[in-house]
């Protein structure tokens, strides 16, 4: 497998005239229709610390620590809050990607549009036309990165107070969230993953594997980890791009990492979940489930939670591997990764439901029933969890509506 280093013209060198002129026109479009909704958008008092902006964060094992209103002892109190729909029923209108939530605004894709929609109340803040939106978008320094498929296949930075374009890479398929780190941003497209400056959109380098990447980087302490299809686990130096190791699983990696404390957590189409080290990639355990690991891993207070196609969310022990609990879903499989905050577990399943279950024990503290199945991740965020179904809404959970 190999590294590349980019030049930074080469954000546009795989794309034809054409596609080019599309986007120029799409741009065209997102800065005379932006400018017209911007107004909309009003400073919000929410708590910047414990909002979650990328699929991974708040620290790239969707944890959220500082969560401190739902809890326990009120989580089964959750009601809904609002939702917004778009209005297409079924796979072609549905949320696949985990929304993220940054000053007052929640961001999520469906199979047309990229929406930006006001935290509080659900209204549409601003939104951008571009298709099927998986994965997850990403926020930092006042720009929402977010990757679209084709005939627009491009990792878009809009401006995420106007959405306004202000650059976009690719030509290639992607199914990968994006993760910043430090003025960078990484994501995966086609066999690749890349880094690129965060500011312009300039190529620094990518890494290219196998088989096609759908992981989203997960990046910890100047490394990269990341799965392919090629059923590698791998990391590569997060500044050059270069190779440190690479983990050889029986199938398929579709899933992200996460990192904690020196161990990386990933999940496989050989039903397997894997502990490695994260400096050499030497195997610490392994726990085989029922099915393919399809979703990714939450870690937090030395557990790791990960859901399986066998319709089971599994808590296993983060310096053993030995299961704790598990919580069965009658056999709908578990492709929304979890979310952990304040002692409670979040997750959706492919039976329409999105659960909360008490992280020490595995105890269901609450559910609700959407209209279709989720694959999306939900996020919690200042007392809310957030959700999308493939019912064609995303949903918002508190305490009070």
């Amino acid at each position: 497998m190999t590294t590349e280093r980019l030049k930074p013209m080469a954000r546009y060198s795989v794309a034809s005239v054409p596609a080019l002129v599309i986007l120029a026109i799409l741009m065209a479009v997102s800065y005379t229709v932006q400018a017209q909704t911007s107004a909309l958008l009003s400073p919000q008092k929410d708590s910047v610390q414990s909002d979650w902006t990328e699929f991974l964060k708040p620290n790239m094992m969707r944890w959220n620590g500082v969560e401190k209103v739902l809890g326990v002892n009120n989580v089964g109190e959750l009601q809904l809050k609002w939702r917004f729909g778009t209005g297409l029923i079924g796979d072609g209108g549905g949320f696949y990607d985990s929304p993220v939530v940054s000053n007052g605004v929640v961001y999520s894709g469906d199979a047309t549009t990229f929406y930006a929609l006001n935290r509080n109340t659900g209204k549409e803040l601003w939104s951008y036309p571009v298709p099927c939106v998986w994965g997850g978008p990403a926020v930092a320094g006042g720009v929402v990165y977010f990757n679209g498929q084709p005939p627009d296949s491009w990792l878009f930075a809009l401006n995420d107070r106007t959405g306004a374009v202000l650059w976009a890479f690719g030509g290639y398929p992607m199914n990968s969230a994006p993760t910043v780190v430090s003025g960078v941003v990484y994501f995966g497209s086609d066999n690749s993953v890349y880094a690129l400056n965060s500011s312009t959109g300039a190529a620094l380098w990518s890494y290219t594997t196998g088989g096609l990447v759908w992981s989203s980087p997960a990046v910890a302490n100047g490394v990269v980890y990341f799965g392919s299809v090629d059923g590698n686990v791998y990391a590569v130096n997060a500044s050059t791009g270069s190779l440190l190791w690479s983990y050889t699983t029986g199938s398929s990696v579709w899933a992200s990492a996460a990192v904690a404390d020196g161990v990386v957590y990933i999940g496989s189409g050989d039903r397997n979940v894997y502990a490695l080290n994260a400096a050499t990639g030497v195997l610490l355990w392994e726990y085989t489930t029922g099915e393919s690991v399809i979703d990714s891993p939450a870690v937090a207070n030395g557990v790791v939670y990960i859901g399986s196609d066998d319709g089971n969310l599994y808590a296993l022990n983060a310096t053993t591997g030995a299961r704790l609990w598990s919580f069965s879903t009658a056999g709908n499989e578990i492709y929304s990764s979890p979310a952990v905050a304040n002692g409670v577990v979040y997750f959706g399943s492919f039976d329409y439901n999105i659960y909360a279950l008490n992280a020490a024990t595995g105890a269901k503290l609450w559910n609700y029933t959407t209209g279709y199945f989720i694959w999306a991740s939900p996020v919690v965020s200042d007392g809310v969890v957030y959700v999308g179904s493939n019912d064609a809404y995303i949903y918002a959970f508190g305490l009070e509506k």
